[in-house]
């Protein structure tokens, strides 16, 4: 079996080996640009992992999990035009570096170029991975869109926000493991499990960076804290922090919320205080833990021995802890 480092490197060595040998070059260059400018690789990682639960080749469905990394960068370029967001991973955007053009075309063929991949895998299970990964791509979508309304609302209720993030970020995760479970012959028992067990590490994982957002180190982060404050993002923590906030406190978000103009750094120190006084790091931690705990009872439940789980219940465990 493979620890989760060893994973990542065969990952980054297969991300750096890619070919962008088509035509015009223009196009596939901000793609090239987008995978080689880091990243925690998450998303094909989980998936090897997934399928070296009951296989010892993850090398076998190393082109799938690119696929899934490369569909993941997708949505990182179009969600960072959307946001109108200069850096990611500490580098110029794509619509920065380049344009708003350059950034929807390369960001499209960066889509078709995930379904090549993904789709590139035993032929047997093609059909399944095909629906799985479809599926996922909508609900992402849906998931988008549900971020984008709540921008206009200011009655946004927790359950709606976890739905939102579930869609947004965790359906990705869990199909993540699923697909690594279905190429590798798991039961469709073990595959509803596994992908319960990516869905709720998948909510934690949004929850730790909604945490982070305000509470990260910007060096370590690599971006600015305190973006979802700035503007209103409706996240876990601001959502309760009106929820939960006595007159005085809610006067005082509600001020801070309607401001057209304002102090960058004044308005992050003053929420954040505010966020300090409710308890909302607290709170956050707290569903943090419970989405945590939830997804360990699924892994429970996946029929492979103990001995084959660990390294990706290390791995979940270290997402968990992470500072950026």
């Amino acid at each position: 079996m493979y620890t989760s480092d060893e994973l990542l490197k065969k990952v980054n060595e297969a991300l750096d080996s890619l070919a962008y040998d088509r035509t015009p070059f223009t196009l596939y260059e901000p793609i090239k640009y987008v995978l080689s400018i880091g990243g925690k690789r998450v998303r094909p990682v989980l998936m090897l992992l997934a399928y070296n639960l009951y296989q010892d080749d993850p090398e076998r469905i190393m082109t799938p999990a690119i696929g899934l990394e490369t569909y993941h960068n997708f949505t990182l370029l179009h969600d960072d035009l959307m946001d109108h967001a200069d850096m990611r991973r500490g580098h110029e955007t794509v619509h920065k570096k380049w344009d708003a053009n350059q950034a929807i075309l390369s960001g499209d063929t960066m889509l078709l170029q995930a379904f090549e991949r993904v789709l590139d895998c035993d032929t047997a299970k093609l059909q399944q991975v095909f629906r799985t990964f479809l599926v996922t791509t909508l609900e992402i979508g849906e998931g988008q869109q549900l971020d984008v309304e709540f921008e206009t609302r200011n009655d946004v209720r927790e359950e709606e926000y976890i739905e939102m993030i579930r869609l947004k970020t965790s359906v990705l995760l869990a199909c993540a493991v699923k697909l690594g479970a279905i190429l590798a012959g798991a039961s469709e028992q073990d595959q509803e499990n596994i992908y319960r067990f990516g869905e709720q590490i998948g909510l934690a994982f949004q929850l730790q960076d909604d945490l982070l957002d305000v509470y990260g180190d910007p060096k370590v982060f690599g971006k600015n804290i305190g973006g979802d404050i700035t503007s209103n993002k409706k996240t876990y923590m601001l959502i309760n922090a009106v929820n939960r906030a006595n007159d005085a406190q809610r006067a005082e978000l509600s001020k801070w919320i309607d401001a057209k103009t304002f102090d960058r750094e004044e308005k992050v120190k003053a929420v954040t205080r505010l966020y300090d006084e409710i308890g909302i790091r607290q709170l956050c931690e707290q569903k943090m833990d419970e989405c945590y705990v939830k997804a360990l009872g699924y892994l429970a439940k996946v029929s492979v021995p103990e001995e084959r789980k660990a390294e990706l219940k290390a791995y979940a465990a270290d997402l968990m802890n992470r500072q950026s």
